[in-house]
């Protein structure tokens, strides 16, 4: 299996735009959690993580965006923070017996970021899943 990027959307309402992407993965949830809710994970292809607290309301702090809170943790499925850049989240889905997809939002207001940076950074973890056998 390789991975793509199946969809992305925007809206935008008032001053508040919605970014929705579902990515397909080309492995197994368990792996591909640690690049979603770890610092080293997330420094690999998106952003470093200063402050992490891997759990319901735990601190953190990505560079770029921002230090808040984590607002939803589900081990292995689901990982939100919410920091001053807006909300981000994963959500991890079984996708076939090898693979998962990555069902993704970002909520933030003020300037628009576009669709194709996150199609970037969602190459980048492509890349890196696909390098780790």
């Amino acid at each position: 299996m390789t991975g793509s990027i199946e969809q992305g959307t925007s809206r935008t309402r008032g001053n508040t735009h919605l970014l929705h992407f579902l990515v397909r993965l080309p492995r197994p949830m368990a792996r591909v959690w640690p690049a979603l809710a770890t610092p080293e994970g997330l420094a690999g292809w998106f952003t470093p993580a200063e402050v992490l607290e891997p759990r319901l309301g735990g601190e953190v702090t990505l560079r770029g965006l921002g230090s808040g809170r984590i607002t939803a943790w589900d081990v292995d499925r689901v990982a939100e923070y919410t920091v001053e850049g807006g909300r981000i989240r994963f959500h991890l889905e079984r996708d076939g017996d090898e693979g998962s997809a990555l069902r993704f939002t970002h909520e933030f207001q003020g300037e628009t970021e576009s669709e194709q940076h996150w199609r970037m950074r969602f190459e980048r973890l492509i890349g890196l899943l696909e390098g780790g056998a």
